[in-house]
């Protein structure tokens, strides 16, 4: 296993030099799921929640999200993505939620990418726990990256 770039020689916290990496496209997809009653996924897809349409203001929670990744986690640089797409659709028992994120850049999206599933079930979960408390949160991963020095990676 390779040395943690996150950790200096000294086992201090640090944020990675990407100064002298190529700027490259590159794109992250990730996915996670929100298991909920038959119930409340019907409210869900209804249009008809107390709060309102849940999917489209998940999907823009996660894309807000994405943009915000390095305010929330410590060592993530800033990126200026290019674009962010979050796709919230009905799945067996719940919702299924979708990230892509891309930049053309010195380092990596898949901070970005799991960030925006993750707010975006979150988002699902606070729109709609009068109606379920019991949803869960599942499976929130990396699908797929490309770009920069480590080339492509899918999930097998």
């Amino acid at each position: 296993m390779s040395r943690l770039t996150h950790i200096d020689e000294t086992g201090r916290a640090n944020m990675v030099d990407v100064s002298a990496k190529a700027v490259t496209t590159r794109e992250a997809v990730a996915e996670g799921f929100v298991r909920m009653s038959a119930e409340t996924l019907a409210l869900a897809l209804s249009g008809d929640a107390k709060k309102g349409d849940v999917r489209a203001t998940a999907e823009i929670a996660g894309i807000m999200a994405a943009k915000k990744t390095s305010d929330l986690i410590p060592l993530c640089h800033p990126l200026a993505l290019s674009k962010v797409e979050v796709r919230v659709e009905p799945g067996d028992g719940g919702l299924s939620v979708m990230a892509r994120v891309r930049t053309a850049g010195q380092t990596g999206v898949e901070m970005e990418a799991l960030t925006a599933v993750s707010v975006a079930c979150l988002t699902v979960y606070d729109m709609l726990k009068a109606a379920d408390k019991a949803m869960t949160i599942e499976a929130v991963r990396l699908i797929k990256k490309s770009g920069g020095k480590s080339g492509d990676w899918v999930r097998s």
